[in-house]
């Protein structure tokens, strides 16, 4: 134990000295667990993220997607496939614990301008009770009414948050006029801001408009998903199989799915898990690196200071004393960038939380601080080994 405690004090002497070089040899660990800790900060957030859109819109929402269900859980397409009609939105509004019943058309990323400003929003086209089903809460003017989608009326709901990019206040923008890709809307309504969406995206990011008046879109008049609400939760799965049997007649099984929150969401997770894994993967390239680079300092700190271990060896120092030596510096070296990787993330982390809920877990530190050690060990080894293998003589004489 002394002894280890003199080789760490020896190697902070040791670091002091060369201050430049001790710095530049932990940077490759410092970007290597500041890019997995960030990645993987990056990816606890999306999921918290994901989960707070979806409680947003209630428990009891459902959606009608193309597509197979387990090709979606193995991280397939969500759209593409067969597309829903009229006919399809009529029957199923029919079932009896269906409560409300949204099938949607979506323009994305539409470039809607207004006041001299352009922004790209994603435009949902459906009927009246979007509002209902998106959980839309109104802050100023009205939602979409029945009369308006009858009449294809060219108008439109947007959150306030959207509202104040093209107006200054939410009370000025309404009753304004935005342009969407060409087509004059006017605003009717202005919601609050909510910050989530779940199956929807962000409900925030999303202008509504009645359906039929997006015919220029949508030539075809056809849904990309349909979104309902059940009564109570416990009907889930008998509306789930109403729903199957009904659309089982104009479509096969395998070409739409019905699913719950919870299931999309796990599908949704799955991907982005599987996306997160790779990069983390990619990112950790660049702690072998830094590895590297503490073995190549190694190397040269072993041959800088040959005759300081032949003296060594000299006065009764062992081949292990030595190795212990060389192998705790290289530690420390790797520590030192691991720490200096995981402060630098917290305070990235802290600078973005406002903007999104990225955070740190326990786990996270444990593996920045586990992998910048291991390194320091495995890298650390052969240089220590070198050490200790010279002869004390030899190593005296060397000039």
């Amino acid at each position: 134990m002394n002894y280890i405690l003199f080789a760490i004090r020896s190697a902070l002497a040791d670091f002091a000295r060369n201050k430049g070089r001790t710095l530049l040899t932990s940077l490759g660990i410092l970007i290597g667990v500041l890019a997995v800790v960030l990645l993987t900060a990056f990816g606890l957030g999306l999921k918290r993220y994901i989960g707070n859109q979806f409680e947003s819109l209630g428990a009891n929402l459902m959606i009608i997607m193309p597509g197979k269900k387990e090709t979606m859980m193995r991280g397939g397409g969500l759209m593409g496939g067969i597309k829903f009609d009229e006919k399809d939105a009529t029957k199923l509004a029919r079932i009896k614990n269906i409560t409300h019943l949204a099938p949607m058309f979506a323009k994305s990323a539409a470039n809607i301008s207004a006041n001299g400003k352009t922004e790209i929003i994603d435009v949902i086209a459906s009927n009246e009770e979007v509002s209902a089903v998106m959980n839309l809460e109104i802050e100023e003017g009205r939602l979409l009414e029945k009369r308006d989608i009858q009449k294809g009326a060219k108008v439109l709901v947007i959150a306030s948050t959207y509202a104040k990019k093209f107006y200054p206040t939410v009370s000025e923008a309404l009753g304004k006029s935005l342009d969407i890709e060409g087509q004059s809307f006017k605003i009717i309504g202005i919601t609050k801001s909510k910050g989530g969406g779940g199956m929807g995206g962000d409900v925030d990011a999303n202008v509504y408009v009645p359906f039929k008046s997006t015919v220029v879109f949508n030539p075809e008049k056809k849904y990309f998903a349909i979104y309902f609400k059940v009564d109570n939760k416990e009907n889930i799965p008998a509306v789930t199989e109403e729903v199957k049997k009904i659309l089982g007649k104009r479509y096969d099984k395998d070409a739409f799915s019905v699913m719950e929150q919870t299931e999309l969401m796990n599908s949704i997770s799955s991907i982005f898990n599987i996306v997160n894994t790779v990069l983390i993967a990619i990112a950790a390239i660049s702690l072998v690196v830094g590895g590297i680079g503490i073995m190549n300092i190694m190397y040269v700190t072993v041959t800088e200071r040959i005759k300081e271990i032949g003296i060594r060896r000299a006065l009764g120092a062992r081949k292990n004393d030595i190795l212990l030596l060389f192998l705790v510096e290289a530690i420390i070296l790797s520590v030192l960038g691991g720490l200096l990787g995981l402060l630098l993330s917290y305070a990235i982390v802290l600078l973005i939380q406002p903007l999104f809920p990225a955070y740190i877990d326990i786990s996270a530190v444990i593996l920045a601080l586990g992998v910048s050690s291991l390194i320091g060990i495995v890298f650390g080894v052969f240089p220590a080994k070198k050490a200790a293998d010279l002869s004390p003589i030899d190593a005296i004489r060397y000039e």
